[in-house]
């Protein structure tokens, strides 16, 4: 791509739709929810944030467009031939890395249509798993839109929440994930009365050992396993 220079001398890269896309994923990998914005995008690429909107009309349309090309990059690592099952559980695991990746892109997608190629994909990728299952009609959106809202909220409510709790000082990119795998459901020990709450009391242990990842994964095998019994009732 062809370089510019700035005041100061430094190369820069010529504006375009792709490096302000590459700017605003960047600053979305920070912990910090206000970091993507058009003036920190702009201040990022050294040039007047009012130059953003020549790209995109609106603050929306710029988050739109990023929370595309999170879903793009999800998509595409999919194995279209592998079994419904697995496409649906490969599809809400990447959806899960990416957005621990990019917390404050994340947060868009419970409240964002995107109308983009990222989220048509993943509309059909979805429906077609269903379809194979055996659903049609009215029990195929159902469980469709059972999956979508599932894993889009659960995995930017989990994003959030490592967000909130990693270190503001590691290095991160758009492309890694800033915190572990897992994190406790839980903070520290719970702390119950036997005598008012014996059956918080009693599962305590198990409650304190639950991970984020693997209350996400139950979930979606929660749903694969509804789809299975509305498939096979007919």
């Amino acid at each position: 791509m062809a370089e510019a220079r700035g005041l100061d001398g430094a190369e820069r890269p010529r504006l375009s739709r792709e490096v302000i896309i590459r700017a605003g994923l960047e600053l979305g990998s920070r912990h910090d929810t206000a970091a993507v914005s058009v003036r920190n995008i702009g201040a990022a690429l050294g040039v007047d944030p009012t130059a953003i909107y020549r790209y995109f009309p609106s603050k929306q349309a710029l988050m739109e467009a990023l929370l595309d090309d999170v879903l793009v990059r999800v998509i595409e690592r999919i194995d279209l031939s592998a079994d419904w099952r697995q496409r649906l559980t490969s599809l809400a695991v990447g959806t899960l890395e990416a957005f621990v990746a990019v917390p404050s892109i994340a947060l868009e997608a419970t409240v964002l249509t995107t109308n983009g190629p990222g989220e048509t994909d993943t509309i059909e990728c979805i429906l077609g798993a269903f379809a194979e299952a055996g659903l049609a009609g009215e029990s195929l959106v159902q469980h469709y839109a059972f999956y979508a809202s599932y894993v889009l909220s659960e995995a930017a409510g989990i994003a959030r929440g490592r967000g909130d709790h990693a270190d503001p000082d590691a290095e991160t990119s758009a492309g890694a994930s800033s915190s572990s795998n897992s994190s406790p459901w839980f903070e520290g020990p719970l702390l119950v009365d036997p005598t008012k709450q014996p059956h918080l009391a009693s599962v305590a242990g198990e409650l304190g050992a639950l991970q984020d990842h693997d209350i996400f994964r139950f979930g979606v095998d929660a749903i694969i396993a509804s789809a299975e019994r509305a498939a096979a009732a007919g």
